[in-house]
């Protein structure tokens, strides 16, 4: 099943199921929220389960037309936003552009972050920016939303707590980031409010694209209507979903609704090497550190600036016949008034 939450004024907004198509939504009349669906999910989820299932056999009356501009994101605030590194060749590519060899750890254990969580981003709502010298940054990615996991929890403990899957854009602010990890504490102003997708989905709703622990589909960015990536989410996953929860877990319990991302989504050219734009035949980059990167691996210099006021991106997946599955994040640049 598909959900979204409404804008309804309050915070937190109204839970809604989504038809499989995205055209059509109703009401949850078990839950206000998503969360609140989430703290007690084994007994609410067949309910809406059912609903789903009388909404897309068109057996509900006076249904809403499905707009995601009227939605929150699906979790407008949650309770942890643990995102990973899964994607190494990512991590080797922006390293390797600055002359930094990756350490060999990074092969073995996870990358993770703790981002802010108490605002996330609506799916076509303004990216607010501040400054362009900041250089704002697109990073699209998958994330799942849990339930409970017990501290210490193995990864096969972790895979049965993956209740749902959303789309990410991880706004990075790129020039920020150099000067917060000099000083040896991790981001916080460079990592400003991501945004999600409309609809967060069941894994059920990903047929065979989901193995488990990985979306074996490409994720689709644009930025002004041009392609930059459609890396398989599937492909080049270093560690997955349930390793990265295991690992969340490991010195601490996680609560239902904390969301765990992938990091930007990355893959490896045919050759091993850093791949290539999807204008030369390529699948692209998932944001535009990746893409400078690489024009300085190749050039000697960047050739594409970052996000400037006025600039739209874009991030959706489609399943095999075309069709999207969890709407798109479409979103501006904004100047901060």
């Amino acid at each position: 099943m598909k959900l979204a939450t409404l804008k309804d004024g309050s915070r937190d907004g109204r839970l809604v199921v989504v038809s499989r198509d995205l055209s059509r939504a109703a009401p949850a009349p078990q839950v206000k929220t998503l969360q609140a669906a989430l703290d007690d999910w084994e007994a609410i989820a067949p309910e809406l389960l059912a609903l789903a299932q009388r909404l897309d056999a068109g057996m509900i009356a006076g249904t809403l037309e499905f707009d995601p501009a009227a939605c929150l994101a699906p979790l407008p605030r949650a309770y942890q936003w643990a995102d990973g590194s899964a994607y190494v060749n990512h991590v080797q590519l922006v390293r390797k552009a600055r002359g930094a060899e990756l350490p060999p750890s990074f092969w073995t254990d996870p990358l993770m972050y703790q981002g802010g969580s108490d605002s996330f981003l609506a799916p076509t709502e303004d990216i607010p920016l501040a400054e362009e010298s900041w250089g704002c940054d697109l990073e699209a990615e998958v994330a799942v939303i849990i339930d409970d996991v017990p501290l210490g929890a193995t990864a096969e403990t972790a895979r049965a707590a993956i209740r749902l899957l959303v789309l990410v854009n991880d706004v990075s602010l790129r020039h920020l980031i150099p000067a917060e990890l000099a000083k040896g504490f991790g981001f916080f102003q460079s990592k400003p409010s991501s945004a999600l997708s409309p609809c967060a989905v069941t894994p059920d709703e990903l047929g065979a694209a989901w193995d488990g622990g990985r979306v074996h589909r490409p994720l689709l960015s644009q930025v002004n209507g041009v392609p930059l990536g459609a890396p398989d989410a599937g492909v080049d996953m270093t560690f997955d979903f349930p390793t990265l929860i295991a690992h969340a877990a490991k010195t601490r319990r996680l609560t239902a609704g904390s969301l765990i991302g992938s990091g930007t989504v990355s893959n490896r050219g045919p050759d091993g090497g850093p791949g290539a734009p999807i204008a030369e035949g390529g699948v692209g980059y998932s944001c535009l550190a990746e893409l400078r990167a690489v024009e300085t691996l190749r050039h000697g210099a960047p050739r594409t600036p970052f996000l400037k006021w006025g600039d739209r991106v874009r991030i959706e997946m489609l399943d095999e016949t075309g069709r999207s599955i969890f709407g798109a994040i479409d979103q501006r640049v904004a100047p901060v008034s």
